[in-house]
C-alpha cells in the first residue's frame, strides 16, 4: 500500500467532514460509512474530490459496502485505479 495515497484518502475526508484535524486522526480501518458516518452528499463529495485530486475516474457501479469498509481499502481502490490507468497510458 502507498502511503503516500492513504494519507492523501485521510486528508479528502477531513475536507469532506469539515474536520482539518481528521486527517491525522482517521485509522486506516475506519469505515466510512458506518464508522465515519458519511451522509449520501458527503460521499458524492469525496468521490468526486478523490476523482479530482488522484486523476481518476471511478466506477460507482464497483463501489460497494465492502469497498468503502475501510479508509485502507478504498485507498487500496485507488491504488489500484491509478496502476491500471497507467498502464493504459504506457500502451496509448
Amino acid at each position: 500500500m502507498d502511503e503516500t495515497i492513504l494519507r492523501d484518502v485521510k486528508n479528502l475526508l477531513a475536507q469532506v467532514l469539515h474536520d482539518p484535524g481528521a486527517g491525522q486522526r482517521l485509522r486506516d480501518e475506519d469505515d466510512l460509512v458506518m464508522g465515519l458516518g458519511l451522509e449520501s452528499l458527503q460521499m458524492i463529495e469525496f468521490l468526486l474530490s478523490v476523482e479530482t485530486h488522484f486523476e481518476v475516474a471511478l466506477d460507482f457501479e464497483q463501489i460497494d459496502m465492502s469497498t468503502l469498509g475501510s479508509v485502507r481499502q478504498f485507498a487500496a481502490l485507488v491504488e489500484e485505479l491509478l496502476g491500471a490507468q497507467g498502464k493504459a497510458r504506457a500502451r496509448g
